[in-house]
């Protein structure tokens, strides 16, 4: 148990932090060589990032490791597995992860991490709210994001009105959860499981910008690619 709290580096004023609370930013990667130059300049002081290269064809690998980060090669295809080699290699008892592609801004995970931190959560959660030109969040995801999400609070009774695309937790705690989806099902197997074994969820809104300019999303760049991904959700709720 830590007995001192403090201001991490870098966070605003009144975080309340634990001192040692360190945590790891996992960030699955797919051809992210683009985004990542400025995402991780914006990375706070209190993460250590991961990036996991799942099949990147464009130098994502070399980039990171460029920019000071651990990176992890994951050659088995999907998100679910992208993640969960980052949690696997993460060593801080605090995890966090998000998209690669630029689209969030990593500061708006500190609050989730004092959140969790300080024993107010089990699990933050972000809920996108989007910012910028129009299309950021196409209407096909959106419609199926908002479906998965209806269901799970109408039939578990989950808090949540995203399906964390931003998340903060306990390594250890996640692990747990023996969660087994390896595609894009991952997120909604989480939530599901973790809303069954009563974790106490939180959710903050974070700022859902356009993805970096060059890359381009595997789930929600085309009505193909959101179909897919509901296929992996529905699996995963069935």
């Amino acid at each position: 148990m830590v007995a001192s709290l403090g201001e991490p580096r870098g966070a605003p004023r009144g975080y309340g932090v634990p001192v040692a609370a360190t945590c790891d930013l996992i960030l699955p990667c797919r051809d992210e060589a683009l985004a990542l130059p400025a995402l991780l300049a914006k990375v706070p002081e209190e993460f250590s990032v991961i990036v996991v290269d799942n099949g990147s064809t464009d130098g994502t690998a070399e980039v990171a490791r460029g920019l000071g980060a651990t990176v992890v090669v994951e050659e088995v295809p999907g998100y679910g597995a992208a993640v969960h080699a980052g949690v696997v290699a993460a060593t801080r008892d605090y995890l966090a992860v998000m998209d690669g592609d630029g689209s969030f801004d990593p500061h708006e995970l500190l609050p989730m991490l004092a959140e969790v931190a300080s024993g107010v959560a089990d699990m933050a959660v972000g809920r996108r709210r989007p910012v910028g030109r129009r299309g950021v969040w196409p209407w096909h995801a959106r419609a199926g994001n908002t479906l998965v999400v209806w269901w799970l609070r109408r039939r578990i009774g989950m808090d949540a009105h995203d399906i964390a695309p931003m998340r903060v937790c306990r390594r250890q705690a996640l692990l747990d959860l023996d969660l087994q989806d390896r595609r894009f099902g991952y997120p909604v197997e989480l939530l599901q499981k973790a809303t069954l074994a009563g974790w106490r969820l939180v959710e903050h809104d974070v700022s859902y910008h356009p993805r970096a300019t060059g890359t381009r999303s595997k789930v929600s760049g085309s009505v193909k690619g959101t179909v897919r991904t509901a296929r992996d959700f529905w699996r995963t709720l069935s």
